[in-house]
């Protein structure tokens, strides 16, 4: 089994995040971690494989969105991989209803596994694409996603499964981010968090503006 972290080096490691965890969220955490790196060694969920990055690189850039935005009412995490960033905020959002979307089936495995251990509440686990999940029409107040593609062609793809006034968090560089303007549409850029611990990596936030508008 890969080696663990205690409670107290994991929250020394989200400290710079801004992310304090109670107890119960604490060994969710712990949980969710030990399972992501025996997973690992058998699928390739992560190219990290250390723990203590994990928890800065994984847990940390996910949470830290919990930080400084108020998220409610229901979420898409696309392209959900090892459950970062969507799954990750189950752990301080265990109201928010969850959709996770991955296409691959041994990562939706896992996925089930961490929900199942963690004892996660009103998470799905779905196999289409965005662009299959779009054709049926639900609605999601956010949606979150991090390095799967085009940020531009990703966000016009979020435009009609997002709310009016629903928000999109992408997980992304800033170089990736730069051209967004005019590709996304009914997209407005209206922030970008840069995360702790990186010259690079941020959050960019979107708002899903009225049609009508248009």
């Amino acid at each position: 089994m890969p080696s663990m972290l205690s409670e107290t080096r994991m929250r020394e490691l989200l400290r710079p995040f801004a992310v304090a965890l109670d107890a119960q969220q604490a060994a969710q955490a712990q949980t969710y971690l030990e399972l992501l790196l025996r997973w690992n060694q058998k699928i390739n969920l992560t190219s990290i494989r250390d723990p203590e990055q994990v928890i800065t690189r994984h847990f940390g850039e996910a949470l830290f969105l919990h930080t400084r935005e108020r998220l409610t009412g229901n979420l898409l995490d696309i392209g959900s991989g090892a459950g970062f960033p969507g799954l990750a905020l189950k752990i301080v959002l265990p109201g928010i209803p969850a959709t996770l979307l991955e296409p691959i089936a041994k990562k939706r495995a896992f996925l089930k596994e961490v929900i199942r251990s963690c004892g996660f509440d009103a998470v799905e686990v779905r196999p289409e694409r965005l662009e299959e999940a779009a054709r049926q029409g639900a609605k999601f107040s956010v949606a979150t996603a991090r390095a799967i593609g085009p940020a531009e062609q990703l966000a016009g793809q979020c435009i009609a499964i997002l709310s009016e006034g629903g928000k999109l968090y992408l997980w992304t560089t800033q170089g990736q981010s730069e051209n967004l303007g005019e590709a996304s549409g009914l997209i407005n850029w209206t922030q970008r968090l840069a995360i702790p611990l990186s010259r690079e990596r941020e959050i960019l936030i979107g708002v899903r503006q009225p049609t009508a508008a248009h």
